[in-house]
């Protein structure tokens, strides 16, 4: 795969404990693949190996083609990253994170007010860019951060656990903005949640359980006759 997301053969441990277990899997640019697995699958653990925190002992990762361990800087360039817990600074205006963002990847002038305006634009919060962080509800200071990860121009968006908190409205309206990025952008996606109902039929679908990829395919034909929720649970033996 030249670009997109590519993974084979990542393992990691914790002392004696097994985190992630010849992990792999490929999506494809332009897809949104969602990484679904309860709490403690490994999720974030391949995300922190994903985005070069932890550095993966076997196997191989590609973004957008470039070997991250061979090539670190190339490969994160082409990444943006939304993490599970909120960054932004509360106390600055919607715009001034993105520019702050934009100057730490030495994007500044008009090509820095370009990108905000665009990524501001894409996620429908323009009208709202000079309002403090601290003033947004939830779902509008998600929408803030994906727009924040956008502003350099990835191929290869991480998101992980982005809906924690938010009312049901709140992630769906998330979720829907993140699948028109890559049906209308082109973007890769790699969504990592716990809920089945982010999930659509024709996303494409990891179940990581216990750090194995237990399922990996278009999200509808895994599931099958049955609601994924049911279909989750069964494979990953949790108490209805």
């Amino acid at each position: 795969m030249a670009g997109g997301l590519h993974l084979e053969g990542i393992d990691y441990r914790f002392g004696a404990r097994q985190a992630l277990d010849a992990v792999g899997f490929s999506v494809a640019p332009g897809r949104f693949a969602a990484l679904l697995g309860p709490n403690g699958a490994g999720k974030s653990t391949l995300f922190a190996l994903l985005t070069g925190l932890f550095s993966a002992p076997s196997g191989t990762i590609r973004i957008a083609g470039h070997d991250l361990s061979r090539n670190p800087r190339a490969a994160l360039a082409r990444m943006g990253v939304v993490f599970q817990s909120p960054t932004l600074d509360l106390d600055l205006t919607i715009r001034q994170n993105l520019s702050y963002f934009a100057a730490l990847h030495g994007l500044s002038g008009r090509d820095a007010a370009r990108r905000i305006d665009a990524a501001l634009d894409r996620l429908g919060i323009a009208d709202r860019a000079g309002e403090k962080a601290r003033g947004l509800n939830g779902g509008h200071r998600r929408r803030t951060e994906i727009a924040r990860a956008l502003v350099h121009g990835p191929e290869v968006l991480l998101l992980d656990e982005a809906t924690v908190g938010l009312d049901a409205a709140a992630r769906q309206g998330i979720t829907d903005h993140v699948h028109r990025l890559c049906a209308e952008d082109g973007l890769t996606v790699l969504w990592a949640t716990h809920l089945t109902d982010e999930v659509q039929d024709t996303d494409r679908l990891i179940v990581l359980h216990e750090g194995r990829v237990l399922a990996d395919g278009e999200a509808g034909a895994i599931r099958g006759d049955q609601p994924l929720k049911a279909r989750f649970l069964a494979l990953t033996g949790a108490p209805a």
